[in-house]
């Protein structure tokens, strides 16, 4: 009798498990899968390349005082708007102050000489050359006192243009060489652009052409996509990167925009290659251009291939190689699937 009970929980043990099993929704080894069957078509979009960078302007300058001496102040912070003309920054005067006065007190003296030897010449005391030679002392002072002058007017950096204060390079009390930049500014008057600075592989480099039409996000501007036109390419990569440097010229019609906004670009080559355009679903998995997904060719069984991947948008992915040759493409039902599975198409 207890051997009969124990056969009996045995059974219902088995049974309980079986049943366990069938709740995990897991097809049993040799079933039929259903699955949506996609077929495989050319695209010519897959010439399409993904790039993004920030935001910034056309005209940008890295401004410094012209004489080198002691910053004095920094009038300015980071990001701040300034308008043409503003003073941005200024040296310590003291050493510029004696300078100029050095000067005039030079010029001074030299027409005093000049003076003098202009009535001894007359006296016929002093000779011509000396006279001359005084007059050429007077000519020097003015010049170096014009050269002085015009200096000082530069001991102090002011905007060139409307635009918005990208870094602050050196601060006050610092000492700045001449032509050492001290401000990076980033003009946006009426004339200049805004540019979507982007870096891309040699390949997608060489591929992408100035006149180029592109699609540009922000997340500042959720929902809305604006139009770019490729505007330059680099012509050496970049040293930190590695990377080859793209300039997109963003429209954002009534839109205002901001500096350093992080920016996603879709650019449309001209020379389109041929490719194949597949749902995201598809897609296995992916790492950087490799991929994989399963194909079927006579809708009764699967395989699964590799796949080299030429950009992904929203919920398509572009397949630059890897489809030829194939039929159909499995864009739902892939989760169960193995190498050689059968499948059942479903609608």
């Amino acid at each position: 009798m207890k051997y009969f009970f124990y056969l009996l929980s045995a059974a219902v043990l088995i049974s309980a498990c079986g049943s366990s099993n069938n709740k995990t929704g897991i097809p049993d080894a040799g079933e039929v899968i259903p699955v949506r069957l996609l077929p495989v078509s050319s695209d010519t979009s897959a010439g399409s390349i993904e790039a993004s960078g920030l935001l910034s302007t056309e005209n940008q300058a890295r401004l410094s005082f012209k004489i080198g001496g002691v910053i004095d102040a920094i009038l300015v912070k980071e990001g701040q708007f300034v308008r043409q003309g503003q003073v941005l920054a200024t040296l310590k005067s003291t050493e510029i102050s004696a300078q100029v006065q050095q000067v005039e007190l030079a010029l001074e003296k030299a027409k005093r000489d000049y003076l003098r030897a202009s009535n001894l010449y007359k006296d016929s005391v002093a000779t011509l050359e000396q006279l001359q030679n005084s007059k050429t002392g007077v000519d020097i002072a003015t010049q170096n006192l014009q050269q002085v002058n015009f200096n000082a007017q530069y001991a102090r950096i002011t905007a060139p243009a409307d635009g918005f204060i990208v870094k602050k390079i050196a601060n006050a009390g610092e000492l700045a060489g001449p032509g050492t930049p001290v401000l990076f500014m980033s003009s946006v008057s009426g004339s200049s652009k805004w540019i979507l600075r982007t870096g891309v592989s040699d390949k997608e480099w060489a591929a992408a052409e100035a006149g180029n039409a592109a699609s540009v996000t922000f997340d500042a501007f959720p929902g809305k996509t604006f139009s770019a036109i490729v505007s330059k390419k680099a012509l050496a990569a970049d040293e930190q990167s590695g990377s080859f440097g793209l300039e997109l010229q963003v429209d954002f019609g009534k839109e205002q925009p901001a500096l350093g906004l992080f920016g996603k670009a879709q650019i449309h080559t001209s020379g389109k290659s041929i490719g194949f355009s597949v749902p995201y679903e598809a897609l296995l998995e992916a790492n950087g251009k490799n991929g994989y997904v399963f194909v079927s060719d006579d809708r009764k069984t699967v395989k699964r291939i590799a796949v080299i991947i030429s950009s992904i948008t929203n919920n398509t992915v572009y397949i630059a190689s890897g489809l030829e040759g194939h039929q159909w493409v499995v864009s739902a039902g892939s989760p169960y699937l193995a190498e050689g599975s059968a499948i059942k198409v479903i609608q």
